[in-house]
């Protein structure tokens, strides 16, 4: 997938308004001061006269005929840079993005080129060389570039394609495409670095392309990028993206933890297909948490993801002990006041989170905590659930803030990033 950069297409623009700066062969003396003093060999001028004059009356190949003679008469690098200058003006009025290349890559080539352009034509040269899948000069050209002063958002996008480019899309877990990858990704990282830093909006696809490289790669790293990825696009199919990751990075975790990195998925709509419906209904059975059960199968069949036999097991299995189990919720919170350690209001407030009764949940988890006697890690991760689903942010935030220990604090962390971008 070709990026989407901006700042090419303006290089390009900039390029195609109008010729190079090269001296004119009719130009008059204190018009050459645009470009390098150039002592091009006759032949050579005679040869690019005739390529000039074809230029003009639209004979291109007539213009690359003349061109193609002139580098057989070429003896020096001013004869060099002089014909790459024509051709680059020929490839302008002709539209040919290889001769353009060809141009751009002889003047470069030469040692001439002046300065002020350096950056511009390294970074043109760079993207044609990768429209050309010639990796290898691409990243040249882009590192000469960014030597030159090209802002890393236009050029390190077309180096991290290049290196991507090396490292091929099989086997990108093995040496040397492993290594390519990495490369490629340090280069999009600055390009996106450098994108923030100067505040502008870095396009969620670039990060998105990254979790895509580093997961084929199994780089690390992969997380980092899924996070950024979310920042950029705080959907829910980014945040699946990151929950899945840190799921596969943490099989260990026990069925209530997976049950609140689920909580977040339903959360944030990131509930996508029949077996994400079915999971979540399966570690909310597996903790006695039938409300919850009932709640989220009903949320898949009504999004058409779930049909009727779509956790028909586990829903059949839970809705029976609903009534029972709410009616026993009463009894639950006087027992909680009186009991002496908060295990009893923790289970309660498990209840009624489950039910969607928020503010009844948020009330027993604060009691739990008062008491103590829980695992204060995972009553902090639910008050911060039940705030949330209620709509106490900042609340939320705090009782996040406050978890602090194993697989939790993570889960916290992933619960923290959504509540980032509400509002963004």
């Amino acid at each position: 997938m070709r990026f989407v950069t901006p700042v090419a297409l303006a290089l390009a623009l900039a390029l195609t308004s109008g010729a190079v700066s090269a001296p004119a062969f009719a130009a008059k003396k204190e018009e050459k001061k645009a470009g390098p003093q150039l002592k091009v060999s006759p032949d050579v001028i005679k040869a690019l006269q005739t390529a000039q004059k074809a230029a003009e009356a639209q004979d291109f190949a007539g213009a690359k005929a003349a061109l193609a003679e002139a580098d057989s008469k070429a003896t020096s690098n001013d004869d060099k840079y002089q014909i790459g200058a024509i051709k680059l003006n020929t490839s302008i009025a002709s539209k040919d993005a290889a001769l353009q290349g060809e141009a751009l890559n002889q003047m470069l080539d030469s040692g001439l080129t002046p300065p002020e352009q350096a950056a511009q034509f390294n970074s043109i040269a760079a993207n044609s060389a990768l429209e050309a899948k010639n990796f290898d000069v691409a990243i040249q050209r882009g590192q000469a570039a960014v030597a030159a002063g090209a802002k890393a958002e236009s050029v390190q996008p077309t180096i991290a394609q290049a290196y991507f480019g090396k490292a091929g899309t099989t086997n990108t877990s093995v040496e040397p495409a492993r290594g390519f990858t990495l490369q490629g990704l340090t280069a999009l990282k600055a390009a996106a670095d450098s994108m923030k830093a100067s505040g502008q909006q870095v396009p969620a696809q670039w990060y998105q392309i990254g979790v895509g490289r580093a997961e084929a790669a199994k780089l690390p790293d992969v997380t980092e990028w899924a996070k950024m990825a979310y920042q950029a696009e705080p959907s829910g199919q980014n945040l699946r993206t990151l929950v899945r990751l840190f799921q596969r990075a943490n099989p260990n975790i026990t069925n209530r933890e997976n049950l609140d990195v689920l909580r977040l998925l339903g959360a944030s709509d990131g509930l996508v297909i029949a077996a994400d419906f079915t999971e979540y209904a399966e570690m909310a059975s597996k903790t006695g948490i039938y409300g919850e059960v009932k709640s989220v199968i009903d949320k898949g069949r009504s999004k058409g993801v779930l049909n009727a036999s779509g956790g028909a097991d586990l829903y059949s299995t839970a809705v029976p002990k609903i009534a029972g189990d709410k009616a026993s919720l009463g009894s639950a919170e006087a027992d909680a006041q009186k009991a002496a350690n908060g295990k009893i209001a923790a289970a309660t407030a498990d209840a009624y989170l489950g039910y969607g009764d928020y503010a009844k949940a948020v009330s027993m988890f604060e009691l739990a905590k008062q008491k103590g006697g829980v695992d204060a890690d995972e009553v902090n991760t639910r008050l911060g659930i039940a705030k949330t689903l209620s709509g106490d942010t900042a609340g939320a935030k705090a009782s996040f803030e406050a978890v602090q220990g194993g697989s939790r604090k993570p889960i916290a962390g992933l619960w923290l990033a959504y509540l980032g971008t509400k509002g963004a």
